[in-house]
């Protein structure tokens, strides 16, 4: 009996000490000793590894036993060393050697009259699909460690205020933001992806760009093209595409022999000063004519890339199989100045365990591309400093340990008290544009007051007026708020008193569920699409004397619910009841007399000469009860599941919109009998090569009963008769009168824009030629009526064209409308 126990207890040691994981750490530097950042450590044979910090540090827990680890980074020898973890931790060292390139040995395959490397780079052209398809699907962990750092500030501009705000030195230097994330990443082809976020830590102001998710920095070269998040609309030619000869050209630095393979080291050089290219070194594995690793970097002044000058790009591959490798890390590096601010910082992400063509259940894969389990911000350091695989620098944990306290600090009460303080006092040139807010300490009551230039308005039915109008929204929880808006309106030529309130209830932000009512009376636009806001058209009335807005008079009563029953299918439907009226201009005031120019009829339909002060009858007193639904449908709908919600993402096929409207006769004394329906497709963003992005609408119609139905019943579109509008919008019509072609019949409109990055107008020789003050927003177009009309428009570097096109049925009334070009300096 006592051997038996004595046996159980060997055994349960021998469980014990194997499970327990010990941890390799140390320090990787050069020949010279000087410390070596981000190089890459893995165990032969295996896909677990980590890389060094920015002060070369290293470290990840073994189970006792000898194991060959693997040392690597771009511009040194592979090393690999062979240690025996006992039970205890273990410190290792590592000294790189500087890498040794041969340049006098010419392969087989070069061919007379090119470099080494362009005849290199074709071998590995010709093999980059077999690469982009050996491994159809596959699974790993990841790591991904984001700083960003102040480097130097301006000294007049750097207040103790910006120095505490900030936490930055005399000098003007500090971190400024800090991330980390640990997910589970599963991908299968072509496109499908899930990953869950474990763990997810964040400190500091993000200045700059984020990424939190492995998707944000997937770099796969073998790709033609491929984008940058945060940095460019555009894509970027890999130097490995199968069209990268048009755009690049290669030199061979030199080879060396690396565990056995001849390694060619491949100057990246663009044939053109201007464009979306990478600059650098590529190595190729020669033989398999594969990516062994990359040093590649964009430049703003190459690339027009936002907000930083330079971004480097490292990437390491390892041998997952015999014949599947895989990048064991991806770092970006990056640099930049924005009004005498010098930042820089990185973001290192590590892929481990990798399970290669794994068989995922039915159904694995949906619209959810990423899931963020509802702890991964609640972790505590113990855990992260169980689970980081890099360690962090002394400065990392220190800003960390300070950024921590200073967290803690703002959920007390004495501060919470003086932030309630501070952030509701009222800063009126804000207040002007932007609207006040204010909230209490828990936030959980909060309150928005419109802004001014919203509050004061003139027009010729109403005069001088007053809209106010206020915002308080109450959340219960989590997942669950409501909002309740009141506005009061009068206008004291008309003397008019308009009062009503409409609230939202949300309870479910997984389905964007919400209930929304309202009632009162308003004076309102005919034009129910939209046409200029109080405040542009109190100036356009004012300044211009066009009172380009008609309105009417409505007592209603409305109620409705939405809710997203399928992934991509969102439904909505109200029904609403109103009692309208006609209005009448009765103010007639100016501020600057325009020649050959008066005040319209506010009958929209009343002909050219009509007197203002006309009261043709555009439509009697009604009563219309309304029931109102539409579905939207966004086909392979990708999204992101939070604690908070779902997050809906762009989707690369276009969004169909059906609706539907019916006026519901003799229902409460109703006039009108109706029905209404239309369907509409569009798309964003759609990437054209190297050329831009594309956006198109597309939307079609009509009345198939219109037995009985008022103007503010028609379908209206949405024109703009200003000198102001939004040219980035695909759906509206540059010129189009606001109510001239409003329709009761049928009716078809399409839109198309694409948008040029800056650089593609170097390349276009017609536009060359021009004088750049003729594109700069310069825009002409003859319509009826209006000849040579010119409209300017000054924004981000980039040409845009744009062509819309479109009928509608009223009368036999057509409006067309052409092509423009506009061009707008940065």
């Amino acid at each position: 009996m006592k051997n038996c126990i004595l046996l159980i207890f060997i055994v349960l040691c021998a469980i014990n000490t194997s499970a327990q994981q010990y941890l390799l750490s140390g320090r990787i530097t050069d020949q010279n000793n000087n410390l070596i950042p981000f190089s890459s450590v893995y165990i032969k044979n295996s896909t677990y590894g980590t890389t060094s910090n920015e002060d070369g540090a290293y470290q990840f827990k073994l189970s006792p036993g000898t194991y060959r680890v693997i040392y690597r980074v771009v511009g040194y020898q592979e090393k690999i060393v062979s240690v025996t973890i006992a039970d205890h931790d273990q410190q290792l060292d590592v000294q790189m050697q500087d890498e040794v390139f041969a340049t006098n040995r010419v392969a087989s395959v070069y061919q007379k009259n090119h470099d080494a490397g362009d005849t290199i780079m074709k071998q590995v052209i010709k093999n980059r699909k077999y690469y982009i398809e050996e491994a159809t699907s596959y699974s790993c962990a990841v790591y991904i460690k984001g700083v960003q750092r102040l480097l130097s500030a301006p000294k007049s501009l750097l207040s103790p205020a910006v120095r505490q705000t900030l936490d930055l030195d005399a000098n003007g230097r500090g971190i400024l933001y800090q991330s980390e994330s640990l997910s589970d990443l599963s991908f299968e082809k072509p496109n499908k992806i899930r990953e869950v976020t474990i763990a997810k830590k964040t400190s500091g102001i993000n200045t700059a760009f984020s990424y939190t998710k492995a998707s944000d920095l997937q770099v796969n070269f073998y790709q033609n093209v491929f984008a940058i998040n945060g940095l460019s609309t555009r894509g970027f030619v890999s130097p490995v595409a199968s069209f990268a000869g048009i755009f690049y050209r290669y030199k061979l630095l030199g080879t060396s022999v690396e565990n056995g393979r001849t390694i060619d080291k491949i100057q990246v050089i663009p044939r053109r000063g201007h464009g979306q290219y990478f600059e650098g070194n590529i190595y190729i594995v020669e033989g398999d004519w594969r990516i062994y690793a990359a040093d590649l970097y964009v430049t703003n002044k190459m690339s027009n890339i936002n907000l930083i000058d330079t971004l480097q790009i490292k990437q390491q591959y390892i041998a997952v199989t015999d014949s599947v490798w895989m990048p064991a890390s991806v770092q970006f590096s990056f640099k930049g100045k924005v009004l005498g601010f010098r930042f820089g910082g990185y973001y290192n992400t590590i892929y481990n365990n990798y399970k290669i063509n794994p068989t995922f259940p039915d159904r694995f894969f949906t619209g959810e591309i990423l899931k963020v389990d509802t702890t991964a911000n609640s972790k505590k350091e113990d855990f992260w400093v169980s689970a980081r695989p890099v360690p962090l620098t002394q400065q990392e944990a220190r800003d960390n340990q300070k950024k921590d306290s200073i967290a803690a600090f703002k959920k007390t009460d004495q501060y919470l008290d003086t932030l309630q303080h501070h952030k509701n006092r009222i800063n009126y040139p804000g207040y002007l544009i932007f609207g006040y807010h204010a909230s209490n300490r828990s936030e959980k009551d909060s309150l928005y007051i419109f802004p001014f230039i919203q509050t004061f308005y003139y027009n010729t039915v109403e005069g001088f007026g007053i809209n106010a109008k206020i915002r308080y929204t109450h959340v219960l929880d989590s997942l669950r708020r409501y909002s309740i808006t009141p506005d009061v309106r009068y206008g004291f030529t008309n003397k008019t008193f308009s009062a009503n309130m409409y609230g939202e209830y949300m309870n479910d932000p997984f389905h964007n569920a919400k209930f929304f009512a309202g009632f009162g009376s308003d004076v309102l636009d005919l034009n129910n699409v939209g046409t200029r806001s109080l405040y542009f058209n109190t100036l356009s009335t004012l300044l211009s004397e066009n009172n380009y807005v008609k309105y009417y008079r409505s007592h209603y009563g409305m109620f409705g619910y939405q809710r997203e029953i399928l992934n991509g299918v969102l439904l909505n439907g109200n029904l609403s009841y109103a009692s309208r009226s006609q209005l009448y201009n009765t103010a007639f005031g100016k501020l600057k007399d325009v020649k050959d120019r008066e005040f319209t009829s506010n009958n929209p339909l009343a002909p050219p000469g009509t007197p203002p002060d006309d009261h043709s009858e555009l439509f009697p007193d009604n009563q219309a009860l309304v029931f109102a639904a539409s579905a939207i449908i966004t086909f392979d709908q990708q999204y992101e599941t939070r604690p908070t919600g779902k997050f809906n993402l762009p989707s690369k096929y276009p969004t169909l919109t059906v609706n539907y409207r019916k006026g519901i006769k003799s229902a409460f004394g109703s006039d009108v009998d109706y029905d209404f329906a239309s369907a509409d497709i569009s798309q964003n963003n759609i990437r054209v090569g190297l050329t831009g992005f594309s956006s198109f609408k597309v939307s079609a119609g009509g009345f198939f009963n219109n037995n009985k139905l008022y103007y503010m019943d028609y379908n209206h579109f949405l024109g703009n008769q200003g000198l102001t509008f939004d040219p980035t919008y695909v759906g509206s019509f540059h010129f189009l009168p606001f109510y001239t072609y409003s329709t009761n019949g049928a009716f078809l409109e399409a839109h198309f824009q694409h948008n040029f990055a800056g650089s593609i107008f170097n390349r276009i020789p017609i536009l060359r030629k021009l004088k750049l003050e003729e594109l700069i927003g310069a825009n002409y177009l003859t319509t009826k009526g209006n000849t040579n009309y010119r409209e300017f428009y000054i924004g981000v570097q980039r040409l845009i064209f744009r062509v819309d096109y479109g009928i509608s049925y009223a009368g036999n009334q057509k409006y067309i409308q052409g092509f423009r070009i506009f061009y707008g300096i940065r």
